[in-house]
């Protein structure tokens, strides 16, 4: 149960944030040992429930033990290789903790389509495809264990978790009735206002978690002082709006009924960007069949309604500000913009061409973006990209929002499937940021799910 604590007065400038937490400083240790212990669990996995198919049901050996042993190794491999580059191994906070279960499920589901892809391409039998759901049933358990174990380490070591609140009165009020109600095992240390005394109130708690409850604090937080917070190990969590949870998404967690969803300042390491252009090729690839035709049907039919210029090129803000030429398919009629500028799209827009608004419902208007996607200015998931005049102008009136400049732009994104097209951009940069710093495959797997829904809805 959440308890209340009085706070300590500070001694000297800086003195709280001197030196790192115990647990920040075990941290990387503790998951090398985790990453250490899942490639145990895997290989062991593999190879003993092969030997147990070979002595039980009088099976054999395909080859010799030491091809078998390489394809173990390779397999263990592209496991912890997907559980890192989907954050698995990242510095996990203690209020809030995801279920274990469900994500190393679906973590492992994925990396086994990918053994399997293996298999069938050199037509090898090490592991038969009758006994994928059995190894992948043992893996996911035995990895799970892993983590309780973890977790339940990091807990006897850390302590319950020391809470600073950081809200109006009446919202640190509620969250405190709400936490010393919870079985949570936190301690409220101290509050603050707004985020410009975090840092000060943090050194005077030695706080370990700080919740944001107020919905628009991302501008004060960029990039002090949650840079200096994350650096020191100080998990930050914002409150989130409960139509915000209605999607599922991995990033978004309940603490004391609460829901938030954690901040970080680090963009993409170039590890993770790698790997996320290479499943999106593997989707461009994979969908081709499907993609291609439509693409074609539609430039047909706008050729039919619309005229001979089919597709729209205009200039656009990419990655680290960079201008780029994105493609659309052309639902608006010639010179739309003339006299007016570069302004939103909205609801029942008067440039549209009426036999056109269905693409644009759909998002069908959208798929000239995939070769966008292919030279490698977009991604298939990320923030949209503005105009370069929108752009100032929002670099201007919104602090932090050149961040989200900080990964290439997407087709679809978190913004998108939470907005529509008259949404405020402030809003709409809340969410961006949010999927900045929580990425994961999962999520963007999540958004794509969402964005079908969205357009099935033809909801615009």
């Amino acid at each position: 149960m959440a308890q209340r604590e009085d706070v300590a007065p500070v001694t000297s400038p800086g003195e709280g944030l001197s030196k790192p937490p115990l647990l920040a400083r075990l941290n990387a240790r503790g998951f090398r040992l985790l990453m250490a212990a899942d490639a145990i669990v895997l290989f062991t996995t593999m190879a003993g429930l092969t030997a147990a198919r070979i002595l039980y049901f009088n099976g054999r050996l395909n080859g010799p033990i030491r091809n078998y042993t390489i394809a173990f190794v390779l397999f263990t491999a592209i496991f912890v290789a997907t559980y890192y580059f989907a954050g698995a191994y990242e510095r996990e906070l203690r209020l809030g903790q995801r279920a274990v279960l469900p994500q190393m499920a679906s973590l492992s589901f994925g990396a086994w389509l990918i053994v399997a892809l293996v298999l069938l391409v050199t037509e090898r039998n090490f592991i038969p495809l009758s006994a994928f759901p059995t190894v992948l049933v043992v893996s996911v358990l035995g990895v799970s264990a892993n983590r309780f174990i973890a977790r339940r380490l990091r807990r006897s070591r850390g302590g319950p978790s020391r809470v600073l609140l950081v809200g109006a009165p009446d919202e640190i009020n509620l969250a405190q009735t709400h936490l010393e109600g919870d079985q949570s095992r936190a301690v409220v240390v101290g509050q603050a206002p707004d985020a410009k005394a975090l840092l000060t109130r943090v050194e005077q708690a030695e706080a370990t978690e700080v919740l944001l409850l107020s919905g628009r604090m991302l501008d004060q937080l960029y990039p002090e002082p949650l840079q200096t917070l994350e650096n020191r190990g100080v998990g930050v969590l914002q409150r989130v709006m409960a139509r915000d949870t209605l999607l599922g998404l991995e990033n978004v967690r309940e603490i004391a009924g609460m829901p938030f969803v954690a901040l970080r300042t680090h963009t993409l390491p170039v590890s993770r960007a790698r790997f996320k252009r290479s499943l999106e090729l593997l989707a461009l690839l994979l969908t081709a069949p499907i993609s291609l035709p439509l693409t074609v049907l539609t430039a047909l039919y706008i050729r039919l309604v619309a005229g001979r210029h089919v597709l729209f090129w205009q200039e656009r803000v990419g990655r680290e500000g960079r201008p780029f030429r994105m493609v659309k398919f052309r639902t608006m009629y010639p010179d739309a913009e003339e006299g007016l500028g570069a302004v939103l799209a909205k609801r029942g827009d008067p440039r549209v061409i009426r036999a056109c608004d269905w693409l644009r419902a759909t998002r069908l208007d959208e798929l000239p973006q995939l070769w966008n996607v292919l030279r490698g200015e977009m991604s298939i998931v990320g923030p949209r990209p503005e105009r370069p005049e929108l752009t100032a102008q929002f670099e201007e009136l919104i602090p932090g929002y050149s961040r989200r400049h900080e990964i290439p732009p997407g087709i679809t994104g978190l913004a998108q499937i939470h907005g529509r097209y008259h949404t405020d951009p402030e809003y709409k940069l809340g969410h961006d940021l949010q999927y900045l710093v929580n990425w994961s495959p999962i999520l963007d797997l999540q958004i794509l799910l969402r964005t079908v829904w969205v357009v099935l809805a033809r909801r615009v």
